[in-house]
Parts: structure tokens; sequence; C-alpha cells
């Protein structure tokens, strides 16, 4: 059998606490300052956010010569706590490599060999997956959905009134983040169903048998985390799928590079 880190020595309870106290420190010091980084800018952060709307706002009131854009607020602290949300936001992703690195550090020592070996790639996929999801929903997503409802504004006619779009400022960035995190947690489908592999609790097989019900599945997760709009559901739904069928190839690698260890240590 392979040797831990810690070449079989074993820490104390009390040392186990001392160590979390001291990553969860580094960690919490890190988001701190990512903090207080990202809400200096913090408005910058939200314009850049609100961007895929001001874009389109601005193109159909200049074409129907409708009223300026603009985005509302109905509480005086409703745009500072905005602020706060974003600028927390945005430290928490930056910092996330670093909460990652302290896991692992923390980790790692109690890990033989080859669960560091098998282990240590899923961290580092885990970050990159993440960012994908957001991308997508943000540069792809966004544009389709906000096009969709802005649909449902019409001008003033006879005998009718304008219904013209008034954006509140915190139930849009509510919107955005439940949205970009959302398509972010359901890009780790491989990092899960590989780490599941992996353990056993999950095959191949067993995966390729059940596609048909894992669709059914994709479809009513992109219902739920999605705005109801079908484009959004099948741009969600599609990468799913996509996803589900490479974490059956994934554990296929893993099964197999599982018995030819075993294989070898049977040797």
């Amino acid at each position: 059998m392979a040797e831990a880190i810690d070449d079989g020595k074993k820490m104390p309870l009390l040392d186990h606490l001392i160590e979390l106290r001291k990553r969860l420190l580094y960690s919490l010091v890190a988001l701190l300052v990512a903090f207080l980084v990202c809400f200096y800018f913090a408005a910058d952060l939200f314009d850049f956010l609100v961007k895929p709307l001001a874009d389109l706002l601005i193109e159909r009131r200049a074409a129907d010569e409708g009223s300026a854009p603009r985005l509302i607020y109905t509480a005086l602290t409703e745009v500072f706590f905005t602020h706060v949300k974003v600028a927390f936001f945005a430290g928490a992703f930056i910092t996330a490599p670093i909460f990652l690195t302290q896991i692992w550090l923390f980790v790692a020592p109690g890990l033989y060999r080859n669960e560091r070996h098998a282990f240590g790639p899923f961290l580092v996929a885990t970050p990159i997956l993440f960012f994908i999801g957001g991308s997508l929903v943000y540069y792809v997503i966004f544009p389709l959905a906000w096009e969709f409802f802005l649909a449902f504004e019409q001008q003033a006619d006879t005998g009718t009134l304008p219904i013209e779009l008034e954006a509140k400022v915190n139930e849009y960035l509510s919107l955005v983040m439940k949205l970009i995190f959302a398509f972010g947690l359901c890009f780790q489908l491989p990092v899960i169903m590989t780490l599941l592999a992996r353990v056993g609790l999950a095959t191949s097989e067993g995966m390729a048998k059940k596609r048909k019900y894992a669709i059914v599945g994709v479809f009513v997760v992109a219902a739920i985390f999605t705005p109801p709009d079908p484009i959004s559901q099948v741009s969600l739904a599609l990468p799913i799928i996509l996803l589900y069928e490479i974490s059956i190839y994934m554990a296929k690698f893993v099964e197999k590079k599982r018995a030819q260890e075993e294989a070898a240590e049977t040797a």
C-alpha cells in the first residue's frame, strides 16, 4: 500500500483542529481582501452584469423612441446592499481557487499517493468548469432571455397604456446571480460523476443505461433554474446532456485505470 504524505505519522485531534483553523483563517482573510477590492469596483462590476440588458434596452428604446432605459430602486439602502452582494459574489469567485487550495492542503496529508493523484485534477477542473458555465449564461443565455422578456413591452396606443420595463436593482442582481450559479453548478456534473465512479458509487454502464432518465431530469432542472422561455431551457439542457456523455467516458477511463491498478497490486 502506498505511503501517506506524513509517512504513517498520525496527527493528534488538537493538531488537526489547529490546522483546520489555520486553513480557514487564510481563506477568510483572502475573501475579506478580495471583498474590499471588489467593493471598490462594485459599481463597475454591476455595470458589467447589467450590460446585456442595457444594450437591448438602449437599442429598443432608440428604435421605438420610448423613454430612456434605467434601473430603479425603491429603498434607500437597496443600491448599497446590492453593491455589497456584488462585491461578495465577485470576491468569492476570485478566491475560490484559494479556498480549494486550502482544502487540498488540509486533506492531502491524510491521502495516499494514488489518492492525491486522483483528486488533484478535480480541484483544478472545478473552478474552470464553473467559469465556463458562468460565461455561457452571460454571453449566450442573457441576451436571448432578456430579448424574449422585452418582447412583452408594448407602445401606447389609442385607449391603451404603454408597458415598459422598470427593472429593480436588487431583483435584477438576484436573477443574474441565480442563473450564473445555476449554470456554474450544473457544469460540475463531470466532476461529481467521475468522483462517484472513482469511489465505486456509479459506473459507466449504469450511467449509460439510465441516459434517458437523465435527459428527462436535465430538462426538469433546466426548467427550474432558467427563465420560463424555451430558448434558455434548451440552452442549459443541451450542454448538461453533453457533460453527462463526457461523464460516462470519464467514468470508463477511471474504471479502466482502477482495474489496471488492482491488477498491478495483485501481481
